[in-house]
């Protein structure tokens, strides 16, 4: 390895997500740094607004940002679009689509992908929501769902296809559940001829006892309320044993359904198990308390494939706060050990609190001690996430499609793309 004080050092970023992107703004202003992206797209994706693509809220541009445009200026920075295959830490090289790729220090935010349980061949009937593509994907099932029941030969025939399943009662869940509640009972209702939308039945699928696990009791029973409000039929203790093309079954009943989303599980990138180090049940990388990997100083994991546990001892979530502080707090490490520190801090997670949106002034929030409900939590999920949007163009047309739709009710984005009109399963 290069003398740290006197070289220039190469330090390799896998994935442009919440932790990797931070953690290359701050090491960017680097002069002792080269720095290379790679990612398996050219973007950076604000996912905790994917869903709002999913149901015609919002344009895929509205929420992502080309990677090489935030370096544009940084001769130091090289973005790399290709996807790593294989970790050789002996080596200090990743192995990738776009050749070999050396290190003096490596920085693994590789994230995660939906997981199946072993039923891999569900994901066909139930995408998960997890890039751009799944978001335009869900959106045509969802806007061909509606096509498909005004062209039904009989009233019968409407059932199937205004049935929405979703399986998993996280935030993810609660917030497809919701959109597409509100969805047909306000921004479709005069828009078909043959169907009204307002038959839409919505149901929640939830493996738990309770939906939005980690929330005050008091605001899950206020989430239960506003969803039930939209007309979505929450289930609770329901295992889903079968997802095919015309529905699933849930428990002993079988439910006819043209639209099945999963929202139920994410298993983090396979990258981590060739580190050859500790990793918990689920794969995620246990990182020393630097976030830096046992025996390997010079390699750092974040995000949903780092096992970082608080001051109780329980991991962290994967969710895109703590994948944020982890990046920031990767990025000023190295450059205070490229400064010459000699020691290393330890990270320490901020917790700023937790929200899910379920629909128009619809939102819960928990604050520290604070928590809120209605109107006051949907403003305030409005204001956050505005705020943590990368980009000021990206922020200026979110706002506008925000009071457009807020004061309308309409979604403009409703454009069915991509796969030809049929629907999945059509006959």
């Amino acid at each position: 390895m290069k003398s740290k004080h006197d070289s220039v050092l190469h330090v390799v970023i896998a994935g442009a997500g919440f932790a990797g992107l931070n953690a290359a703004k701050v090491l960017a202003r680097e002069r002792k740094v080269r720095l290379t992206i790679i990612d398996r797209t050219n973007h950076h994706l604000f996912q905790p607004l994917l869903y709002q693509v999913s149901m015609a809220e919002l344009n895929p541009s509205d929420i992502a940002t080309p990677i090489r445009a935030f370096f544009r200026r940084r001769k130091n920075v090289e973005v790399v679009m290709g996807e790593v295959t294989r970790v050789d830490p002996d080596a200090r090289c990743l192995h990738t689509t776009a050749g070999l790729l050396e290190y003096d220090y490596l920085v693994l935010a590789t994230g995660s992908r939906h997981m199946y349980f072993g039923h891999d061949e569900w994901e066909a009937f139930a995408p998960g929501l997890k890039t751009l593509e799944q978001a335009t994907e869900i959106r045509r099932r969802v806007l061909l769902a509606f096509e498909k029941a005004e062209r039904a030969a009989s009233p019968e025939a409407l059932s199937q296809p205004l049935t929405f399943v979703i399986v998993g009662g996280g935030p993810t869940g609660v917030e497809l559940a919701g959109a597409i509640g509100e969805m047909a009972r306000h921004s479709l209702r005069r828009e078909f001829r043959k169907i009204d939308p307002r038959a839409t039945r919505v149901i929640l699928l939830e493996g738990g006892n309770r939906i939005l696990a980690g929330f005050h009791p008091d605001l899950i029973a206020r989430a239960m309320r506003d969803l039930e409000a939209l007309g979505v039929e929450v289930r609770l203790n329901t295992m889903v044993t079968e997802i095919d093309a015309d529905g699933v079954r849930a428990g002993d009943e079988r439910i006819a359904a043209s639209t099945v989303l999963w929202a139920a599980g994410v298993a983090p990138s396979s990258l981590g198990r060739q580190l050859g180090v500790a990793c918990d049940r689920g794969g995620r990388v246990v990182v020393e308390p630097d976030l830096s990997v046992p025996g390997h100083p010079e390699i750092f994991v974040a995000g949903d494939l780092a096992h970082v546990a608080n001051e109780d001892g329980e991991p962290l979530p994967g969710v895109g706060g703590v994948a944020l502080q982890e990046g920031v707090f990767i990025g000023k490490l190295l450059r205070r050990e490229l400064r010459g520190a000699a020691s290393r801090k330890h990270f320490r997670y901020h917790d700023k609190g937790s929200m899910a949106t379920i629909g128009h002034n619809k939102a819960i929030a928990e604050i520290g001690r604070l928590r809120l409900g209605g109107y006051p939590a949907w403003l305030a999920w409005v204001f956050i996430h505005i705020y943590y949007l990368t980009g000021f163009h990206n922020r200026v047309f979110v706002m506008l499609q925000w009071a457009w739709a807020y004061f309308t009710r309409r979604r403009n984005m409703r454009l069915i793309l991509g796969k030809g009109w049929r629907f999945y399963g059509d006959k």
